[in-house]
């Protein structure tokens, strides 16, 4: 049986900007989010969406998004899954919520 591998980790970007509070009761961990290439961003070209179904919850840094964008973008949006991996509302709302994006299987 194949495995998802570990890609990377990381806090939210602009969640405080966007409709994560709206949210923020049906979210723990493991919950299943989804990545969006957003090419036409006027701030960051490689800037890739997080959503929580139609909620937009932020981004993903621009320090950790320009392989995932490369791929999205290029259609393999069945590559990568997203899950939420640490919610802590002690943290700056900025840092409240981490996010594990894994490697999927070849299938």
């Amino acid at each position: 049986m194949a495995v998802s591998k570990f890609y990377t980790t990381f806090n939210i970007a602009g969640f405080t900007y966007w409709d994560g509070v709206d949210v923020i009761d049906e979210l723990k961990v493991g919950t299943v989010l989804q990545l969006e290439a957003e090419p036409t961003n006027g701030y960051d070209a490689n800037a890739v969406k997080i959503l929580y179904g139609n909620t937009m919850l932020g981004y993903i840094p621009r320090t950790d998004n320009k392989d995932i964008t490369k791929f999205l973008q290029l259609g393999h949006t069945d590559l990568f899954s997203a899950k939420i991996s640490r919610i802590d509302m002690n943290y700056n709302p900025e840092n409240q919520i981490q996010v594990t994006v894994r490697i999927n299987p070849k299938k």
